[in-house]
C-alpha cells in the first residue's frame, strides 16, 4: 500500500546528479543505437526498466549471444554484461565527463566484438560531472514507483501501446498509446503518415512534472477539467501537465496520478480515433 514517501521530494540541489545521469544515459544508449536491431520508431535506442535501474535491449554479438548495458541506480555503476565472459563495471561517481564515460563504454564493447561508427554528437559532453549517491537513490525510489503506476495504466488500455521507455535524449520516462486516425505530416522535408497518439510520462528536470499530450492536438480539449491541479498547456507545447511537487508526500499519490492519466485519456482518445 502506498505511503507518504511513495513520491519523495527530489533534493533542491539534485540537478547536477540528474545532469550526470542524463549525460551517461546518452553513452549507454549509443551502444544500442549503433548495434541493436533498428526499430522504425527508434525504440531500440531507449532504455527499459530492470530491477535496479534501466537497461538496453539485448544487443547481438558478432560471434553469438547478446550484450546488455545496465544503468544500475542501486550500486551507481553501469554494467556491460554478455552471454559469456565477465561483466565490466563503470563507476558513475568519479566525475568522468559524458564524453569520457561513453568512450569507456565503446572501448569495452569493442572487447566484446562490437565495432562501428558512432554518432558522437549524441553523447559528446565535456562538462565536469557531479554524482551524489543519496540523490540518485531518491530519484530511483521515485522513478521505480512512477514506472509502476504508468505501466499499470498502460496495460489497462485497449489498442496498441509502446513499451515503457526511458528516453536518453530528454531523460524522461514515458509510453505512447496509438489511436486509429492516420495523420499526414512533414518530417525531414518529406510527407509521412503516422498514427495519432497519446503519451504519458514523467520529466524530472527543473520543476519536475508528469505529462500526457495528445497528437494531433484538438483545440477543444482545454475545455475539459483535469483533476488534482493538472492543467492544459498550450504555450511552447500542447498537452497537459501535473507538477510532481503537487503529489510529493501524498499517500494517495498513486491514485491521483492514475486518475490524472485516466482523465486525459477519457478526454483525448475520442479525438484520436477515426
Amino acid at each position: 500500500m502506498p505511503t507518504a514517501d511513495f513520491l519523495p521530494a527530489l533534493p533542491d540541489d539534485w540537478e547536477p546528479t540528474r545532469a550526470t545521469l542524463h549525460a551517461y544515459a546518452h553513452g549507454v544508449s549509443a551502444l544500442a543505437r549503433t548495434h541493436a536491431p533498428a526499430h522504425p520508431q527508434w525504440w531500440h535506442a531507449s532504455l527499459k526498466a530492470a530491477p535496479t535501474g534501466f537497461t538496453t535491449d539485448p544487443i547481438p554479438l558478432p560471434d553469438g549471444g547478446n550484450l546488455t548495458a545496465l544503468m544500475d541506480l542501486v550500486r551507481h555503476v553501469v554494467i556491460l554484461e554478455a552471454s559469456e565472459g565477465t561483466p565490466v563495471e563503470f563507476d558513475m561517481t568519479t566525475g568522468t565527463t559524458g564524453t569520457e564515460f561513453a568512450d569507456q563504454l565503446i572501448k569495452a564493447a569493442a572487447e566484446f566484438g562490437l565495432e562501428g561508427e558512432y554518432d558522437r554528437g549524441k553523447f559528446e559532453d565535456d562538462e565536469p560531472r557531479t554524482y551524489d549517491t543519496s540523490h540518485a537513490s531518491i530519484f530511483w525510489q521515485a522513478l521505480s514507483n512512477i514506472h509502476t503506476v504508468l505501466d499499470t495504466h498502460r496495460l489497462s488500455l485497449d489498442g496498441p501501446v509502446s513499451p515503457m521507455q526511458l528516453w536518453p535524449h530528454g531523460f524522461d520516462l514515458s509510453f505512447e498509446w496509438f489511436g486509429t486516425r492516420v495523420e499526414t505530416h512533414e518530417e525531414n522535408g518529406e510527407l509521412q503518415e503516422s498514427p495519432s497518439q497519446l503519451n504519458l510520462g514523467f520529466y524530472p528536470a527543473g520543476d519536475a512534472y508528469f505529462y500526457s499530450n495528445p497528437w494531433p492536438f484538438d483545440e477543444s480539449l482545454p475545455a475539459n477539467e483535469l483533476p488534482h491541479g493538472a492543467v492544459w498547456n498550450t504555450e511552447g507545447w500542447q498537452g497537459t501537465k501535473l507538477r510532481y511537487a503537487d503529489l510529493v508526500g501524498d499517500p494517495d499519490a498513486a491514485v491521483k496520478l492514475s486518475e490524472y492519466a485516466a482523465a486525459v485519456f477519457e478526454a483525448a482518445s475520442p479525438t484520436l480515433t477515426a
